[in-house]
């Protein structure tokens, strides 16, 4: 069995994560391809359109998340983050890992992110 130190190790190499969450009207699990910033134990999660974002509306009704990094899952709690100087530091974070003109060309409202703590 994946332990959280096999997370962490995936996450520090991987892109991309899987995140699952419940859909808050089906119940049905939902699945999309994520980017992310690992921070420590935090994994930070910047929905492209801010607070319109499905998965995030989804997170607000339930915030048991899975994540998916190279086979390796993790469950984990998600805590919206809504004040906007900890936003601001969440979109520079993924514009350090990705480049301020990737985070640019696909992410359209910063009003909302997540964070997850690794236990």
């Amino acid at each position: 069995m994946p332990t959280l130190k096999n997370l962490k190790e995936r996450l520090a190499r991987d892109r991309e994560i899987k995140l699952s969450v419940t859909g808050r009207s089906s119940g049905r699990t939902i699945s999309r391809q994520v980017w992310f910033v690992l921070d420590g134990n935090k994994v930070y999660l910047l929905p492209v359109r801010g607070s319109d974002t499905q998965w995030y509306k989804n997170v607000l009704e339930d915030p048991s998340i899975r994540i998916t990094a190279g086979g390796t899952n993790g469950e984990l709690r998600a805590v919206p983050i809504t004040d906007p100087k900890q936003i601001a530091s969440v979109v520079d974070m993924f514009r350090n890992k990705y480049g301020a003109g990737e985070v640019k060309k696909y992410y359209s409202k910063f009003d909302a992110a997540v964070v997850a703590l690794i236990r």
